[in-house]
This record gives C-alpha cells, sequence and structure tokens, in this order.
C-alpha cells in the first residue's frame, strides 16, 4: 500500500500523511457520531470519563475539547481498528503482526482550540521496542490556521527528553530547550478523510485553532506485536493474556517479546495533575503555545 518513497518519508521524518484514506461516507458518518457525543455534554458542569471539556465549556454551552478512548464508546470509531488501508499502512512498516492499544478524540474548537504543548508519545508508555505509532484521522480539514499537529522532522531518532517539572511527570517538554529544534516543526495538512503516522518518539505538538472551523482529529495507537509494554504501561483494556491478545487487530499474537535498544522514561511521580494530557499540562511554568 505505502510506496518505497512513503516509508522511507516516515523513517527520515517521523511522521507521514496519506490522503484520501476516508470516503465522504466514512468522515459523515464519523462527524455524526461526533457530534452526538459533544451533545451530551449539554448539562454537565466538569469532566467525567468519557468527555474532556474546553476550558470555555458551559453547561447550556457544551464544548467538548476530547472524547476518551472512543474505541470504546461507539462503533463506528471502533471499527477503525481494522479499517483496510490502515492496517496496510502499519504492516508495510512493521510486518504482519498488529496490535491496538488506546485511542483518543480531540476537538479544536473554532477561534480557540486548547493547544498541546511539544511532547513525545513514547514517555507515556515504554516498550521494550519501538515500532509504535499514532494514527491520526482528519475528521475535518487539517490547515496551518487551524492548530494542525506540528513534528520537528527526525526527532524519532534522537533523545527522549524530560517530560517533568518540580520533580513531577507533567507530559510535556521545557519549552526553552534549545536541543529540541522546535524551529524547525512542519504541519500535517491534509483534506477531511486523510490519515497521518507519526512515530512514538517524535517530538510534537500543536497550537490553538486562529480559523473559523472547528478541527476534529481521532488518533488511533498501534503497535507492533512483539513489542511489549513494559509492568508500568498496564495495556488499555487489558487485565490479562486472553484480553491482550485480544487486541491483535493483524496477523498473530507474538509470545516473545523483541527487546531492542531504546531509549526508556519512567512516568513517574504521576502527574499532580491526572485526566487527559491537557491536565497533566497544567503543571508546566512557561508555555510554548
Amino acid at each position: 500500500m505505502l510506496t518505497g518513497a512513503q516509508i522511507d518519508e516516515y523513517n527520515e521524518v517521523g511522521a507521514i500523511v496519506l490522503p484520501g484514506v476516508l470516503s465522504p461516507d466514512e468522515v459523515a458518518r464519523l462527524r455524526a457520531v461526533t457530534d452526538s457525543f459533544v451533545a451530551q455534554a449539554r448539562g454537565k458542569t466538569g469532566h467525567d470519563d468519557v468527555l474532556d471539556l474546553d476550558e470555555t465549556h458551559t453547561p447550556d454551552a457544551p464544548r467538548v475539547r476530547r472524547i476518551k478512548r472512543p474505541h470504546l464508546r461507539h462503533p463506528e470509531y471502533a471499527a477503525y481498528w481494522r479499517h483496510p488501508t490502515i492496517i496496510a499502512a502499519l504492516t508495510d512498516l512493521w510486518g504482519p503482526n498488529i496490535r491496538s492499544d488506546t485511542s483518543k478524540l480531540n476537538m479544536k474548537l473554532a477561534g480557540h482550540g486548547a493547544a498541546v504543548e511539544w511532547h513525545q508519545d513514547w514517555v507515556f508508555y515504554p516498550h521494550t521496542n519501538d515500532d509504535l505509532a499514532e494514527v491520526g484521522i482528519m475528521i475535518d480539514a487539517a490547515t496551518e490556521e487551524n492548530g494542525p499537529m506540528l513534528v520537528v522532522p527526525g526527532s524519532h531518532k534522537g533523545p527522549l527528553f524530560s517530560h517533568h517539572v518540580n520533580g513531577r511527570f507533567c507530559g510535556a517538554m521545557d519549552p526553552h530547550e534549545p536541543e529540541a529544534h522546535y524551529e524547525r516543526a512542519i504541519p500535517l495538512t491534509g483534506p477531511a478523510g486523510s490519515i497521518t503516522i507519526h512515530h512514538a518518539r517524535v517530538i510534537h505538538g500543536s497550537g490553538p485553532n486562529r480559523s473559523d472551523t472547528d478541527r476534529r482529529f481521532m488518533l488511533l495507537q498501534f503497535r507492533a506485536a512483539d513489542a511489549w509494554p513494559l509492568a508500568w504501561a498496564q495495556p488499555d483494556g487489558a487485565s490479562g493474556i486472553e484480553e491482550f491478545n485480544a487486541m491483535i487487530v493483524a496477523g498473530e499474537p507474538v509470545m516473545t517479546p523483541r527487546i531492542e535498544k531504546v531509549p526508556l522514561y519512567i512516568p513517574w511521580p504521576r502527574a499532580a495533575r491526572q485526566g487527559s494530557i491537557y491536565e497533566n499540562q497544567k503543571a508546566m511554568a512557561s508555555r510554548y503555545f
């Protein structure tokens, strides 16, 4: 499915954009389901297990910044674990055996849309090797004005940076870290129905939405089946080997972890503010975006 040039781009940059993966009908269904979840926020005064509310939310004017683990909330979201084009792209990168992990659906509201500070996903869930990536599904177009994901090319081959502040994990890097080279970041843009694939170690973040339209972006975490989570990274929803193996979305379970020399980072002590990454990052003394 992927061309040699696309594989090379992923390996060199740490991310690729694939346009036209979802059909207009698939995009329309995702939008309708997402609108139904936003409607459920009416009357709510705080976050719950499903909805993470925007800072500007009120019970009478619901505004949601994240649907938590959408694959557990509606079959329309869950179907993308096995979307044939997504699976074909991942098997081109890693081989035939692919395991799912967790998901989220981030929403940047028009004229606001919460920023996500620079970070590396890898620090949240260390594994025995780093064949891990997030697939982003553009439910709306991602433009340079509406807060698209920004990645620092090649940073997945570099060091891990501190994601701690005052001795506690905060899920974000120092906004003044000179070795991170934020100035080199490139946007991942594309029309609705495009997908992104970004490596778990690539430095990325996103600014606020400065446009007059919303930007909704669903992220699915995948890993090669021989990348096993370390003890402190509990697989999402998996309490035993049967549940863990049920997370295979292509190929077969692999019972022998592939162990590679990869940098590890322990996200302990836990963030002072628990919840989504937006809550974790509130501990930062200063911000980039």
